[in-house]
């Protein structure tokens, strides 16, 4: 019988996340079987521009009766359910047993609007705009990185990934401590810098433009890529070309070339269904606060993009069972995803419908 040579498109094998320090199960061969699961209508899309309900809306009144201006480009203010305040917490204290430890915490949560209309998204937005919304991420991580050890920035967008107001928004939490997730990056990326002496997304970004089998896309300052080790079916991971700590360290013309970057993939992730495609998003860079006076070089700005649908717009992968007792498992691999998505039109699909309708 004739030895039967591995494939990662056909057989099974785990692949090994080098930023979190743990390993996925990639099952290629079930991408054959019929889906028989759950089947959704698809959500409506139909967002007014101006909704008198919605609080994130020019010159509504929010929650706390706090009136919004009548802005026309990005707007900033605090949250008013903020997870973390910046004082009036006590400390807990000394920890009564090493099994019951906690220890103080405190921040601050903000809310950024992209834009006045809730009827459009990033990728519907001009590149002028998101470059607005770019400069603001810098000086929020500025202002935020002074005071605070972690600023993390997000997107969460669609219904799906518990975003509450349609309105194009991200949130921004800074804390006093380093989250488990930036927790983990940082031990990882500065064991293999002491084993390596170089960045590891540095040395990575040099591999994928080698071997150019993820690339999603790219311009001359950034790269898009579906990771080897990605988790989430159409994950991507975007990341400078050149060694950047924060988004405070990028050039004018590396915002302009971001701003390009993030409207092109986001057009991709919209066309591959032809719906607002969801996702929660968010920037990882060097800490912040204590951590601005000490070498930071082994780390890498990069933004993670996780979205969950896997078959179409309204089937979508559950981080459930095995996944959530064992270990994180996927079907479909990177290379395929990253083909599918780079095969994708730049021209977003609701743009063509209009201009096809205008003809």
């Amino acid at each position: 019988m004739a030895e039967v040579k591995f494939d990662p498109k056909d057989h099974q094998h785990i692949r090994y996340n080098p930023l979190r320090g743990d390993w996925i199960l990639v099952s290629a061969h079930r991408m054959k079987r019929p889906w028989k699961g759950q089947v959704e209508k698809p959500p409506d899309e139909t967002i007014p521009r101006h909704d008198p309900k919605n609080p994130l809306c020019p010159g509504n009144t929010r929650a706390n009766g706090k009136v919004n201006p009548d802005y026309d480009s990005v707007f900033l203010f605090d949250n008013d359910f903020p997870a973390l305040l910046d004082e009036g917490a006590p400390s807990p204290g000394p920890s009564e047993h090493e099994l019951l430890r906690s220890e103080s915490a405190f921040g601050k949560c903000q809310v950024m609007c992209f834009h006045p209309w809730s009827d459009i998204t990033l990728p519907l937005m001009s590149v002028v705009e998101i470059r607005k919304v770019i400069d603001e991420w810098a000086t929020l991580t500025q202002n935020l990185g002074s005071k605070h050890q972690w600023v993390q920035i997000f997107e969460n967008k669609g219904a799906v990934m518990g975003c509450s107001n349609p309105h194009p928004h991200c949130q921004v939490w800074a804390s006093s401590f380093l989250p488990n997730e930036a927790r983990s990056e940082d031990s990882n990326q500065k064991d293999y810098y002491e084993r390596n002496k170089s960045p590891m997304l540095v040395d990575y970004v040099n591999l994928e433009l080698e071997k150019k089998e993820r690339i999603v896309v790219e311009n001359d300052s950034w790269l898009v890529v579906v990771p080897y080790w990605a988790v989430w079916p159409y994950e991507t991971l975007l990341l400078p070309k050149q060694h950047r700590l924060r988004l405070t360290d990028l050039s004018s013309q590396e915002k302009d070339d971001l701003a390009d970057i993030m409207k092109k993939l986001l057009t991709k992730y919209d066309n591959l269904f032809e719906t607002s495609f969801p996702y929660s998003m968010g920037w990882h860079g060097a800490p912040t606060g204590d951590y601005l006076k000490e070498d930071c070089n082994h780390w890498q700005l990069h933004a993670h993009f996780y979205p969950p649908l896997l078959r179409s717009a309204t089937v979508k992968k559950f981080m459930v069972g095995y996944e959530m007792l064992a270990q994180a498992q996927r079907d479909l691999t990177a290379e395929q995803a990253a083909e599918k998505l780079r095969d994708l039109s730049l021209e977003h699909y609701k743009v063509k419908k209009q201009s096809e309708s205008s003809q």
